[in-house]
Formats: structure tokens, C-alpha cells, sequence
């Protein structure tokens, strides 16, 4: 009964994670046909360079919340008052930091505006984080699919309206705009649950004892930032060497061939929700649960999901390969043809981040997300190193070949230091 269960709520989750995945690529299907490759291209590399801002407002107070909650159960309480005041000064720093760069950076006045509005997604994105691991710890799982998935409908409906009343007026502006009010909206809605989450609106899940009648002392927000950066910088350097491709690939060989390889990137994003699911959104909490109080359980479930990811993987990929030729086209127009060798070289790293996404799983628990951080931003570096050496002469298969080769290595470091730091004891009892 009980793995019946697990399978519901891993299908809620995925089916709903793919939902929202499928209306993102709706609208960057609606997008690419509507608006020229060039347009498209601006679009996606202001949005792309908004998105590598996130991780620096709150900088991994989402992450480092289901850590210390599987740590300390009820007693993580004590984080939150200073959680928030993190974030609300970070956020702000990174609002105003991307406002800045929008006025003045190397843009033109269609890319400034593009940035502008852009800079609000930043405050949606920090409330759907926080709000998602709140669900998360309290393992209400029905209601963190539908607060993930209503973002994406949301602009997917406004873009869709604006499509059939603007027609040959509709432009990137009004889409970046869309973004704005969605992001406002759910700012607020977030921020009103997190002031409930204060409130004592908050029930933790998978922690029996209770312990609301321990005296404890509420940390300062210096001790936040020494606990939560692990986890801020690894989502910064997971988009340097998973998106920032497309903002070299803007910068360094133009709007309109951005514009092709994010039509490729897209239909990759959309395969990675998979692992994204499993990984982040149902088995995390759990793994740092494992970590500290089943070893046994901790290691088996690393050892399988690393077997089924990389089989699922494959699958994927041989598919990919199969009906890239004929799935573009009809997706996007056949004036986004070039994007089926982008995508054919793209898909290579498809059973590398599934498995990725098993071993690096094991590596946020513990005291061993520092190590994963270093790990990661020596990827990023190595990354953007590649992109900076081969977009110029190779252009989009550059960046393409420059993500498969960053993505293998990444696997390799992960699995290494699985292997012999995180279940170095499991490992040496199941050998004797």
C-alpha cells in the first residue's frame, strides 16, 4: 500500500510538473512563431540573464530550509525569523542590481525594456521557491503541484489572450510584461502564506517527536548566510553551465542564432523535468531525512535510481534522435531548421544529467554541500571557458558541444565523490 502511494504521489507531481513544462513550451512554441528569430533571440537572453540573477536573491534559503528541517523537525523554527529578513534584503539588492544593468549595460532600447520588466520575475520566483519547500516539508503534495504548475498557465493564458486580441502588434514587451504581473501576483500570494508559515500556519511532516517545548536561540542572519550559501551558490552555478550558453550564444554570435538554439534547449528543458521531479520535488526532503537517520535506505535508493536513471535516460535520448527532424519543424516552422542539429548534439546530455541527478542528490546532505558548491563551480568555470573558445569560430554547436563536454564532467566529479566520501562506511560494510 505503501508504494502505491509513492507511485500516486510521484505521478501527481511529474504529471503536473510536465503540465507546467508542457504550457512553458506552448508558449515558447506561440513565441518562436510569432515573433521573428531575431525578436525571439532578445527575448530569451534577457529572460535567460534574469534567471541567472535568482539564485542570489534568498540565495538557497528554499534548499537550506529542507536540510535543517530534517535535521531539527520543529526546531528549524527558530531559522524563519531571520530567513526572511535575508531575503527580503537580498532580493531587493538583486531587483535593484538588474535594474541598474538594464539601464546601463550595452542595450538597446528594446533589450532595456525587456530587462525592466524582467526584474520583477525576480520577486515571483523567490516566492514560488520558498512556498514549494514549505509544501515540500509538509509533504502536502497536491498543493505544491498545483502552486508550481499555476505560474506557467497563468502566463500561458495572458500570452494566448494577447495573441488573439493584439495579433500584428504582439510583441517580446508585452510577453516581458506578462511575466511582471504574473510575478507580482504570486509575490504576494507567497508573502501572505510565509507571514501565516510564521504565524504557526506550518505543519511539518515526518518528524514524530515533538519538540515546540525546547528552548532554543533564534540565529542572526550572519549564521544564515554561513548555512544557506552552499545552497545559493550551487543553483547559481547549475545556470551558468546549464543556461548561460544562451546569453553568450546572444552576445557573442547575435540574437537570431540564440533564437535557434534556445528552440532546441527548450525541448531539452522540457525532457529534464523527469529527474527534476523525482529528485527536487518528492526524494529530497526524504534523502535528508535518510542521510541522518537510515543509512541502509539512504544508499539503496542512491544505488537504484542511479540503474533506472541512466536506463530512462537512453530511452529518451534514442527517441530524441529519432524524431528530431520531423518535430521541429512542425513545432516551431521549418524557418527554426537549423535547431535539429543543435538538439541531436543537446541530447547526448540526456542520460548524463538524469544520472547526475541521482548522484548529486546525495551530495546537499550532510556537510557536503560545500564540496558539491566547489564541484559545481568548477564546472561553471570550465564552462563558460568552453563557450568563450567555441562560439566564436562553431557559433550554437559550439555552446552545444561545450554543454555536452560540462555535463560529463560534472557526472564524473559527482559519482567520485559519492563513491568515496558521502558512502565511503556503507560501501566498505557491504564489501566486507
Amino acid at each position: 500500500m505503501l508504494k502505491i502511494d509513492v507511485l500516486k504521489t510521484i505521478s501527481l507531481l511529474w504529471i503536473s510538473s510536465l503540465a507546467g513544462a508542457g504550457f512553458a513550451f506552448i508558449m515558447q512554441v506561440i513565441l518562436a512563431r510569432y515573433l521573428t528569430p531575431i525578436s525571439f533571440g532578445d527575448f530569451v537572453a534577457a529572460l535567460a540573464t534574469t534567471t541567472l540573477f535568482v539564485p542570489l536573491a534568498g540565495f538557497g534559503i528554499s534548499q537550506f530550509w529542507l536540510k535543517v528541517f530534517g535535521q531539527e523537525g520543529k526546531v528549524a523554527i527558530r531559522w524563519l525569523p531571520s530567513s526572511f529578513k535575508f531575503i527580503l534584503l537580498s532580493t531587493t539588492t538583486v531587483f535593484i542590481l538588474l535594474i541598474l544593468w538594464a539601464l546601463l549595460g550595452p542595450h538597446n532600447i528594446f533589450m532595456r525594456n525587456l530587462l525592466l520588466a524582467f526584474s520583477f520575475y525576480v520577486w515571483g520566483q523567490v516566492a514560488i521557491e520558498l512556498i514549494s519547500s514549505k509544501l515540500q516539508l509538509e509533504e502536502r503534495y497536491m498543493h505544491l503541484a498545483l502552486w508550481q504548475l499555476l505560474p506557467h498557465l497563468t502566463r500561458l493564458v495572458l500570452i494566448v489572450s494577447l495573441v488573439f486580441l493584439m495579433n500584428e502588434m504582439f510583441n517580446a514587451e508585452m510577453v516581458a510584461d506578462v511575466y511582471a504581473v504574473v510575478a507580482i501576483l504570486f509575490a504576494i500570494s507567497g508573502g501572505i502564506q510565509l507571514v501565516n508559515m510564521v504565524k504557526g500556519s506550518f505543519a511539518l511532516k515526518g518528524h514524530t517527536i515533538n519538540t515546540t517545548k525546547i528552548t532554543y536561540i533564534n540565529p542572526t542572519v550572519y549564521e544564515i548566510i554561513t548555512q544557506a550559501w552552499p545552497f545559493g551558490l550551487a543553483s547559481l552555478f547549475h545556470l551558468i553551465y546549464f543556461q548561460s550558453d544562451i546569453i553568450l550564444v546572444k552576445y557573442l554570435s547575435g540574437s537570431e542564432v540564440a533564437g535557434y538554439y534556445n528552440v532546441s534547449f527548450t525541448i531539452i528543458v522540457a525532457i529534464y523535468i523527469f529527474p527534476s521531479v523525482i529528485y527536487q520535488k518528492f526524494l529530497l526532503p526524504k534523502i535528508h531525512r535518510w542521510a541522518h537517520h537510515d543509512r541502509e535506505r539512504f544508499y539503496t535508493t542512491y544505488r537504484k535510481g542511479n540503474f533506472i536513471m541512466f536506463v530512462i535516460g537512453v530511452i529518451a535520448m534514442v527517441l530524441i534522435w529519432l524524431l528530431s527532424s520531423s518535430l521541429i519543424p512542425i513545432l516551431f516552422g521549418d524557418k527554426y531548421i537549423d535547431a535539429v542539429v543543435l538538439l541531436n548534439i543537446l541530447a547526448l546530455s540526456i542520460p548524463i544529467i538524469f544520472v547526475a541527478s541521482s548522484v548529486g542528490a546525495t551530495l546537499v546532505t550532510q556537510e557536503h554541500m560545500r564540496k558539491k558548491v566547489k564541484y559545481m563551480g568548477l564546472v561553471a568555470i570550465i564552462n563558460i571557458i568552453l563557450n568563450i573558445i567555441l562560439i566564436p569560430s562553431y557559433g550554437a554547436i559550439g555552446a552545444a558541444v561545450a554543454t555536452v563536454i560540462s555535463n560529463i564532467m560534472l557526472l564524473i566529479i559527482f559519482y567520485y565523490a559519492s563513491e568515496k566520501i558521502v558512502f565511503r562506511g556503507i560501501i566498505k560494510i557491504k564489501d566486507i
